[in-house]
Order: structure tokens, then C-alpha cells, then sequence
């Protein structure tokens, strides 16, 4: 017999293990430090040095871009002042009272790693460098960056500007679930329009990682003489989603390549769903009584993960129902409780609104009506013939 039901939890467990032991202990790479992390769960796969603080360079421009597009809208109109763009290095060619979108600036930092679009960031969101650099460092305690301090926005070397190679992929994770962040820094050049008066110029990422690896979506490169080559990366291939970080690589390229291909090997992508064949939904007033569900679509996930799956259904639907109709919600949860998705559910078929002479009204009477026909009953005198 099919249950009606309105809410349970449901296990699904893959028999295969998901264990990312060392078998990477073959990898041969050039970092000093290093981390290979699923972006999906958050599994380590391969790490160097990963709690190591180091320099981390322009990959602080991470950071910098999440901020932008978090707090404040990405078509804000910025007139760039002259202390804004007062700071040396990599350029996206900004000048004294240039209007630029912060969307554009962000555009500026994950393609050209534009230390004046750092900057104006720091000085329009967080007012000068030390205020913004205390917003970084409060969103990086929100993700656990736990061995990370801030104190600019663009990455030049500063002995108090330091972070790991795990923090940076705890970073990364976060970042490209922003989807306006995914899309930028995955992006191998852009046609923007900025200046005084604007004009189109074309901006190249500096992240060849895009041309050289074809799983590659983003994310940021780095370098200064202290910091030697930095890369923070992310690949994905058949629905697994893979971040890299090195710090001090002197083949960073190759590096990162090889830790894909080694993590691509051990983490295999499975299509996750949930059997509602037995589940109906209750339909109120409709010309049927009720309908099957189904999940609006299958979900990826990582073979060998414990995965939990949470039915939020409504236990009354009111006619009319149309095929197609949002009607609960699947979410899919991680084994310690972090959400993987929420998966919409849908009704399976369409249900019109019972017509008013098919529904027979019934009447019951009240304990109270009752009562009181028996006490007229007990008083009342039948008629003597």
C-alpha cells in the first residue's frame, strides 16, 4: 500500500568508500605548498605543507572579488580618484576620474590582476585599505580561514599579509559558488568599456591554465619575489568539481595539472536521486483524492559519500493542481549536515477542482444537537386516539 507522508529523512549510502588517503604520494610537483580539495564535500585528496602561512600574492584578489559582489550591487558607477589608483604594480589601466563599474573592477582583478581595481575596491567599499582589510578578514573567519590575516586588497607583500594553501581552498570553494564570481574568473578574456569618456578595451586573463588544461574553469594566479609563483584553480569533470592551490610553484602549470588528473582518478561523479514511486500527495477539493511526485531533476554527487536526503512535501494541496507544480522540496544533505542541494518537488500530473454537484455535503450532528433531542423527546406527549 502507498504512504502518504509529509516529511522523513531517507539515507543513501554508496558501497564503495571514498577513502583520499595518499595514494598521491607518487605526485611529483614543485610546491612548497600544496592542497588538492573536492569543492563538493570538501575532502582533502593531497596536501604539502597545507597549514604552512605563507605569501599568497594576487590569489588575495579572491577575496577582494567575493567581497565586490557580495555587498553591494556588481552595476555600481565608481569615479575613480587619484588615491585609489596611487599603488604600483599590474594595471588594469585606470586613471584619475575614470567611471568603472565595480563589476568591470572585478573583471580587472581575477583577468588582469589589477592592483589599481584592488584598491578602488578597498577605498568605495571599506572607505581606506585598513577598513577593508578588516572585512576581509571577518568574511575569511565566516569561511574558517583560521590561519589567514588580510591587510590589502590587492596581495603586495606585506610580512602580516599571509595565509596556507588549505585557507585559500577553503576560499576558492566559497567563491565559486558565487555564480557571477564562476563566470568571471573562468573567462579567457572580456570586452569591457571604461574610462573618461568610457571606451572598449579588452582585458586577458593571466591564468593560462584555461588554454593548457581543458577541465580548467578559474580561478587566480599570483606572484611577487617573496611570495615566487601562486595559483589557486579549480577543474571540473563529469559533475566532480575539483579546487588546487600551490604557493611557491616554480611549475605551477604542470603542478596543477598533474594533482587534477590524480584527483579526477580517486573521486568519481554519481547521479544522486530519490525514489518517490511510494509517496502521494492529498489533494483538497480536486477530482481526484491524490497524485504521485516526482523530483524535478537528479543532482551529482561523489561516489562512496554518505549522503542524507530530506522530503519537505505539503500534506494538503487545494485543487487545482497542474502538472509541473512546485509542491515540496528534496534536500539532499551531507553526512555532518552541510546542504549539497535542494532539489524542487514536482506533481506528476495534473488534478481540476471537483465540480459542485459531484461533492455531497454530509451533515453530523453536534454532541449538543443531540442532547437536546432527547431532552424534547423525554418531555414530549404523544397524542391519545
Amino acid at each position: 500500500m502507498k504512504k502518504r507522508i509529509f516529511a522523513f529523512v531517507a539515507v543513501c549510502l554508496f558501497i564503495i568508500p571514498f577513502i583520499p588517503q595518499a595514494f598521491a604520494s607518487g605526485l611529483n610537483i614543485s610546491a612548497q605548498s600544496a592542497v588538492l580539495m573536492c569543492a563538493d564535500n570538501g575532502e582533502v585528496l593531497f596536501e604539502r605543507n597545507a597549514h604552512k602561512q605563507l605569501s599568497m600574492a594576487s590569489t588575495t584578489k579572491i577575496m577582494t572579488s567575493l567581497i565586490a559582489l557580495e555587498v553591494a550591487s556588481p552595476e555600481k558607477e565608481i569615479t575613480v580618484t587619484q588615491e585609489m589608483v596611487s599603488v604600483e604594480g599590474t594595471s588594469m589601466g585606470l586613471l584619475a576620474g575614470d567611471s568603472v563599474s565595480l563589476k568591470e573592477l572585478v573583471y580587472g582583478m581575477l583577468l588582469q590582476s589589477g592592483n589599481d581595481a584592488a584598491n578602488t575596491v578597498a577605498y568605495v567599499l571599506g572607505g581606506s585599505p585598513d577598513g577593508f582589510a578588516e572585512m576581509m578578514n571577518n568574511r575569511a573567519a565566516q569561511i574558517g580561514m583560521k590561519n589567514t590575516n588580510f591587510v590589502t586588497a590587492s596581495g603586495l607583500d606585506d610580512e602580516n599579509h599571509y595565509s596556507t594553501a588549505y585557507d585559500m581552498a577553503l576560499l576558492a570553494c566559497e567563491s565559486i559558488k558565487n555564480p557571477e564570481f564562476a563566470a568571471i574568473c573562468s573567462q579567457k578574456s572580456a570586452r569591457l568599456s571604461y574610462g573618461n569618456p568610457p571606451y572598449v578595451r579588452t582585458l586577458t586573463n593571466h591564468n593560462r591554465l584555461l588554454w593548457k588544461y581543458e577541465d580548467a574553469i578559474g580561478i587566480k594566479t599570483g606572484f611577487t619575489k617573496k611570495s615566487g609563483r601562486c595559483l589557486v584553480s579549480a577543474a571540473k569533470r563529469n559533475g566532480v568539481t575539483l579546487v588546487a592551490v600551490t604557493l611557491n610553484a616554480p611549475d605551477d602549470w604542470n603542478d596543477h595539472i598533474s594533482m587534477f588528473e590524480y584527483g579526477f582518478s580517486q573521486c568519481k561523479g554519481v547521479e544522486l536521486g530519490c525514489d518517490l514511486s511510494g509517496i502521494l500527495l492529498n489533494i483538497a477539493g480536486g477530482e481526484k483524492a491524490n497524485i504521485s511526485v516526482r523530483l524535478s531533476n537528479n543532482i551529482q554527487w561523489i561516489e562512496g559519500d554518505l549522503c542524507k536526503v530530506r522530503l519537505l512535501l505539503n500534506p494538503i494541496v487545494y485543487a487545482p493542481v497542474s502538472k509541473g507544480d512546485i509542491v515540496g522540496s528534496a534536500i539532499f544533505i551531507t553526512d555532518n549536515g552541510g546542504v549539497i542541494a535542494e532539489v524542487p518537488i514536482l506533481a506528476s500530473e495534473s488534478v481540476g477542482i471537483k465540480k459542485a454537484d459531484e461533492i455531497q455535503p454530509q451533515y453530523e450532528e453536534s454532541r449538543f444537537s443531540k442532547l437536546i433531542q432527547k431532552i424534547k423527546d423525554f418531555f414530549s406527549v404523544s397524542e391519545v386516539k
